[in-house]
């Protein structure tokens, strides 16, 4: 058994239908992501683990052949201002666009969600890609470094609206009258290339100072960004080696910013299929894929991909894409994973589909804790974002089986020991900065 001062760090990436495309048709399993219960049910779970996180991610379209979670989904800061109320120590982690959002909005969500669940909440900063987004919003897409560094104003201009104010800037004095210590209380007075704020935002510090910003960005404008403003960075990586690599290259990019490398947790993408048996669990994935079809194929991987694949045999090799305006984070690693292993179109398909272009492994509890406890210890990674196949089988098995494997090893913790994510995380809460206008 290992005996680390380490902690591994655990998220879990709900989707009511579960993070496989077929995971809804297993007999058992939740088959909305719009239904109360059972998103409620998993918050429940992963506080039961012991879990850091319940994440949620957002999207700004739906289309009938898209993933099913995807096409009905509840507005992620909502549902986490509900499932504030039903849990008292999993983070709360939501994704809102830079793209189509207003600072000032987000702001003030935050900060809420912070209030509201004592200090739990995680803004997930995105950049949108999807063209049909922008026609929901009549505007015009992006381009992709302009998204950038759009988002890292608004960012600027977010963490400068939190920072109007100081800790006890409330003191409600009933003798003098003195509601707000104005000497602990400014406006912002934004002016910058993208946005004009004036500030404050009309709400107080929050549990946590500032709300935990997570971001995944995988182009170097992304990776600059994350390096910069995160606390958490989701990864997307299925092969040790260029985990590693992009483990510690963001690390050094993190400490060029002048902040503590360990102060930014690295959580990479992992579908946990656990079964008494290796070839117990290698059948669970077997009837998993069975019930993938090629309809959606053509526009699964050219989502992932940002090109448009119609038209190419899906059993013919991968093409050398050159990078697109989209996301590139996905279509990165999928790509580097194709010419690495000779992949076809098909194959692509295959990973895209199980868990999204993620790393899926399988196996018995202890098979995987023995995994993800090798990638913990080797620094590939501080912990997981756990994207159970589906809800809530295939959670309720990590947490009961894998999860007291990890603790058995000294890697994960068997309690909480303080009440707030920056707490979860070991990320010291931040001071005020002062602004720019001070």
């Amino acid at each position: 058994m290992s005996k680390s001062t380490r902690q591994m760090h655990l998220a879990v990436f709900v989707v009511g239908t579960g993070n496989h495309s077929a995971g809804w048709r297993v007999d058992g399993a939740f088959d909305s992501n719009c239904a109360w219960p059972a998103l409620e049910s998993i918050a429940q779970t992963a506080e039961r683990g012991k879990f850091d996180l319940f994440f949620v991610s957002d999207g700004l379209t739906a289309d009938a052949d898209d993933q099913p979670s995807f096409v009905s989904r509840f507005e992620p800061t909502t549902l986490l201002g509900a499932i504030s109320r039903e849990t008292t120590h999993v983070g709360l982690g939501a994704t809102v666009s830079t793209s189509f959002s207003e600072p000032f909005h987000v702001a003030r969500t935050f900060a809420s969600l912070d209030h509201l669940s004592n200090g739990r909440a995680a803004w997930n900063v995105v950049t949108t890609t999807n063209e049909k987004a922008a026609l929901n919003f009549g505007k015009d897409p992006i381009p992709h470094d302009q998204r950038y560094e759009i988002a890292g104003e608004f960012v600027d201009v977010v963490r400068g609206l939190w920072d109007c104010w100081d800790d006890g800037a409330i003191v409600a004095n009933r003798k003098t009258g003195e509601y707000v210590d104005s000497t602990k209380f400014r406006r912002l007075n934004h002016q910058g290339r993208f946005f004009s704020v004036r500030g404050p935002v009309n709400i107080q510090r929050s549990p946590q100072g500032q709300p935990v910003i997570i971001h995944a960005g995988g182009s170097p404008p992304g990776q600059a960004l994350a390096a910069r403003i995160a606390d958490v960075v989701f990864t997307v990586v299925t092969e040790p080696n260029s985990a590693k690599h992009s483990y510690d290259e963001l690390k050094v990019r993190v400490h060029k910013q002048g902040r503590d490398p360990d102060d930014v947790k690295v959580l990479s993408g992992v579908m946990p299929i656990v079964g008494r048996t290796d070839v117990e669990a290698k059948a669970q994935l077997d009837k998993l894929q069975s019930w993938l079809t090629d309809t959606s194929a053509t526009r699964l991987v050219s989502q992932r991909l940002g090109h448009d694949i119609s038209g190419l045999p899906l059993d013919g090799p991968v093409p050398d894409f050159p990078p697109t305006e989209r996301g590139q984070t996905f279509s990165k690693a999928l790509l580097d994973m194709a010419r690495r292993e000779k992949m076809t179109l098909r194959d692509l398909y295959n990973i895209i589909a199980a868990a999204h272009g993620h790393w899926v492994i399988y196996g018995t509890a202890q098979k995987i804790a023995d995994t993800l406890e090798e990638w913990f210890v080797e620094r590939r990674t501080d912990g997981y974002i756990v994207m159970p196949p589906y809800f809530p089988g295939a959670f309720d098995d990590f947490v009961d089986l894998v999860v007291p494997e990890l603790q058995k090893r000294g890697i994960f913790r068997k309690d909480y020991t303080g009440t707030t994510l920056l707490d979860h995380l070991g990320i010291k809460r931040p001071p005020r900065l002062t602004l720019a206008a001070e």
